[in-house]
C-alpha cells in the first residue's frame, strides 16, 4: 500500500491563506455592489416614515445639529452627524419635527421615529423602524395599529399606563404581555424629546 504525499506544513497554510483572501475578496466586492442600493433602500423608507408621522408635508428639510443650535449645513468633519427633519406645510408654515431615536428594547435595540409639534408640545405619530423583539408580543410596538394609533395628538412627554386606564392626553395604554417593548418606546420618546427640546423650540423662534 502506498503512501499518501506529505504535504508541507507551510504549503498548507499558504494554501489556506489564499483561499481566505479569495473568499475575503468576494465579500468585500459583493458587499461594495450592494450597499448603494440598501442605503437606497433605507432611505426611502425613512422619507416615507417622515411622512406617515408629520401627516404628509408638502416637504421636509434635514437639520443637523451644529454650534449649539440647528442649521441645514451639517458640521465639519463628524461623520454621522445628530439631526431631525422639520416638515412644512402647503403655506410653507411648519408642521412639526421628525426625530429618529434608538435603544434597546426587550430582544435587541429598537430604532423609532415620531412627530412632534415643538409649539403645541404634542405628539403628531409614532413608527417603529427596526426591531427585532418577540414576534406576537414584543412586535406589537408596531404591528398595533391601537397602540400605535394612540401616539397621534398625545400630549408631550407620553406617560405609560396600564391597559384600559387611560384618562389624560399624555397617557399611553402599554400592550398587555409586552409591557417591556411598550415601556422602551416612551423612554425612547421621552429621552430624545428632552435631547431636542430646547433646540427645536429656538429653532422655531429664530425662523418666525
Amino acid at each position: 500500500m502506498t503512501e499518501a504525499p506529505q504535504v508541507s506544513p507551510l504549503r498548507l497554510v499558504a494554501t489556506l491563506a489564499i483561499a481566505g483572501s479569495v473568499a475575503g475578496l468576494a465579500l468585500v466586492s459583493v458587499f461594495e455592489a450592494t450597499l448603494p442600493r440598501i442605503q437606497a433602500h433605507k432611505q426611502a423608507a425613512l422619507e416615507r416614515a417622515i411622512g406617515e408621522v408629520l401627516h404628509a408635508p408638502a416637504r421636509f428639510e434635514t437639520l443637523y445639529e451644529r454650534d449649539g443650535g440647528l442649521s441645514p449645513e451639517p458640521p465639519a468633519g463628524v461623520k454621522d452627524p445628530e439631526r431631525v427633519y422639520l416638515g412644512f406645510g402647503e403655506d410653507g408654515r411648519p408642521v412639526g419635527f421628525a426625530i429618529v431615536a434608538a435603544d434597546p428594547g426587550f430582544q435587541d435595540t429598537i430604532r423609532l421615529i415620531f412627530g412632534y409639534d415643538a409649539g403645541k408640545k404634542t405628539l403628531l405619530g409614532m413608527r417603529v423602524l427596526e426591531s427585532k423583539e418577540t414576534p406576537g408580543l414584543g412586535d406589537k410596538i408596531e404591528k398595533d395599529d391601537k397602540f400605535v394609533k394612540q401616539f397621534d395628538g398625545a400630549g408631550a412627554p407620553p406617560v405609560g399606563v396600564r391597559a384600559g386606564t387611560k384618562s389624560k392626553p399624555e397617557e399611553i395604554d402599554m400592550i398587555t404581555g409586552a409591557t417591556i417593548s411598550s415601556k422602551a418606546v416612551l423612554k425612547l420618546i421621552d429621552g430624545a424629546i428632552d435631547q431636542w427640546k430646547p433646540l427645536l423650540e429656538a429653532h422655531l423662534k429664530e425662523t418666525q
